[in-house]
């Protein structure tokens, strides 16, 4: 089994996760990346990272299909890159899901199917995929980091139940980090808006208000959260933490 560490990063052929994955492998890391339904744009970031980094072992990168919302699907993935990459040094759990609302409206909030799968992805999908990977992370002495928002921590988000259920998810992963330690670090980073396709959704106008809400009048670099990832993944004396990248939207 070779020594070089790998990044497993679930929703990782496109935005945050794509960005952390390039870090990653420019870094040395093989690397695992997680889609659910893209093959075709999980395959090209793989040939881009084959390329930026001349790799010439073929199987340094590779891309393994799950839903996050099913736990034998987040099951088979972590089995997956263990059978093909054999260990698993650093996890990067990135999946979201949420419908955008009318945050001033009740009634636009209570739709079961959307809380159902809001908690299956912003909250259960993490706990399923630290515990499928745990022994992998205990052996190699892994980091653990889950992609929650600021959302979680204020009363704005793009709906109610994606606001309750990231609460919970960087709740949870202070309790897991005492669960899993002292051998695997667990954390949270929660980002501002970033201008991904995740805010394509947003209007212009929506846009403008935040940026100048921010104390930095910007938006977050998507580059300066990828590399607070790589940086928990670094630190061995980092666990249970949620770390903030929002350009000071949340003071």
């Amino acid at each position: 089994m070779t020594e070089t560490p790998v990044l497993l990063a679930t929703a990782g052929s496109a935005g945050l996760g794509a960005a952390v994955v390039r870090l990653f492998a420019k870094n040395g890391y093989r690397v695992v990346v997680n889609y659910a339904h893209n093959s075709e744009r999980a395959a090209e970031l793989i040939k881009e990272l084959l390329v930026a980094t001349n790799q010439v072992d073929d199987n340094a990168y590779i891309s393994i299909q799950a839903d996050l919302a099913i736990k034998n699907d987040v099951e088979r993935l972590v089995k997956e890159t263990i059978s093909y990459m054999g260990r698993i040094d650093v996890v990067l759990s990135n999946g979201g899901w949420t419908r955008f609302t009318n945050m001033k409206s009740l009634d636009d909030n209570v739709s079961e199917d959307d809380w159902d799968r809001a908690f299956a992805i912003n909250v259960k999908s993490h706990i399923w995929l630290l515990h499928a990977a745990k022994e992998a992370l205990d052996i190699s002495r892994g980091a653990y980091i889950t992609t929650a928002s600021i959302a979680g921590l204020s009363s704005n988000g793009s709906s109610l139940a994606y606001s309750v259920t990231k609460a919970a998810q960087i709740h949870m992963a202070k309790q897991l980090a005492r669960m899993v330690g002292p051998r695997i670090r667990v954390n949270t980073v929660s980002p501002g808006l970033l201008l991904t396709e995740w805010a394509e959704r947003f209007t212009d106008d929506q846009k403008e208000a935040h940026r100048q809400k921010t104390a930095l009048k910007r938006f977050v670099n998507i580059d300066d959260v990828a590399d607070q990832v790589l940086t928990l993944a670094k630190s061995s004396s980092t666990t249970g933490i949620n770390v903030v990248v929002d350009a000071g939207y949340i003071l």
